[in-house]
């Protein structure tokens, strides 16, 4: 059953590169191409990071541990559509015209945080297989893997860096990434503020511990 869940996952991440290649086909890209291809590929990147991290709220709330097993699946995918993201402005943008994009990086700061974002989940895919868990060991792979919560937020900075009229588009993703990452927040504090509360409830001359 979950394997036949995983094929269906997997086809279903590959419909927004089948779509805009069915666009292509016809000729239905509009006057500019390339900037239809960047910000489909860019949003994309986008959803599949902000839907990693909802893996684990809604495993929690749902109570349903199996959905973890899609997270390596949608982390992926993210790097896949981040790599096509960045492959069109490399090669259909620029040409591979190596002197224009390092001064974009220098000058333009939302290329810059875009580049940043990327970058940040290049080790996260290379690191995502069970033989780099076992190398790594579990705990110090998790540290690395929170890479994910900077990248997505350097996504969701180089988007509204981008943007010079409309913010609602990039503050939509800032708003689930704010809610996802307060969530985290309060599921790290909740127990340790109960512990710190049984803990001075056992002190001497606490109620609980005088009887």
């Amino acid at each position: 059953m979950l394997r036949a869940a995983k094929v269906v996952v997997f086809l279903l991440c590959l419909g927004p590169l089948a779509h805009l290649g069915w666009l292509a086909y016809r000729g239905e890209l509009g006057a500019n191409p390339i900037e239809v291809i960047t910000h489909s590929t860019g949003d994309w990147t986008l959803i599949f990071l902000l839907l990693v991290l909802s893996v684990t709220p809604l495993r929690k709330l749902l109570r349903q541990p199996w959905l973890v097993s899609f997270r390596r699946m949608l982390g992926l995918y993210a790097f896949f559509y981040g790599t096509l993201h960045l492959m069109t402005y490399v090669w259909l943008d620029k040409f591979f015209s190596w002197h224009e994009m390092l001064a974009d990086i220098a000058k333009r700061r939302f290329i810059t945080m875009g580049v940043t974002a990327f970058l940040l989940m290049v080790p996260l895919a290379l690191t995502s297989t069970r033989g780099w868990i076992r190398r790594l060991g579990g705990r110090r792979w998790q540290w690395l893997h929170r890479l994910v919560y900077v990248s997505a937020l350097a996504g969701v900075i180089h988007y509204i860096w981008l943007v010079k009229a409309d913010l609602r588009p990039p503050l939509q993703y800032a708003a689930v990434l704010t809610l996802l990452l307060a969530y985290r927040l309060v599921a790290w504090l909740w127990p340790r503020r109960h512990a710190g509360g049984r803990s001075l409830a056992t002190l001497p001359g606490s109620r609980e511990s005088s009887g």
